[in-house]
């Protein structure tokens, strides 16, 4: 039987390769896997989150035209530990939530930031029950 196997990486298309890899790397603590040029002549950089296997293709290919993401189009979800101390390490960095964090009475909630290009970066802090049970 034909049928995929997993996911294996997606792709975002950049206007500024540094600034993006350099927000992936320093704000969400993701590692720079390879980077490379592709035969069509765009910079690729692949990335991944400590714990995951999938990766997310970083391209820049300005022949494209320049990239202009509407609003709630697409967004990548990560799992922190607590929104509350990445909160603080944001401001750290000078940066803030762009929405919540939202809560709920389980402990566990999310909240968003604003990634380079328009990109939004949802945080997701798991719900403190029973095993099995939704993570917000």
């Amino acid at each position: 039987m034909t049928k995929v196997n997993k996911l294996h990486h997606t792709r975002y298309r950049v206007n500024d390769l540094a600034r993006t890899v350099q927000f992936y790397r320093d704000v969400l603590g993701l590692q720079e896997t390879r980077r490379h040029k592709s035969p069509r002549g765009s910079e690729l950089v692949f990335l991944k989150a400590p714990q995951s296997e999938e990766l997310i293709e970083i391209c820049y290919y300005p022949s494209s035209g320049p990239v202009q993401v509407q609003p709630d189009l697409t967004h990548l979800a990560f799992e922190v530990d607590s929104l509350e101390e990445f909160g603080l390490h944001l401001a750290k960095l000078g940066l803030k939530y762009s929405d919540g964090p939202t809560l709920n009475d389980r402990g566990g909630g999310f909240a968003f930031i604003d990634a380079p290009e328009g990109y939004e970066i949802e945080l997701i802090q798991p719900a403190k029950s029973a095993p099995g049970a939704l993570p917000v």
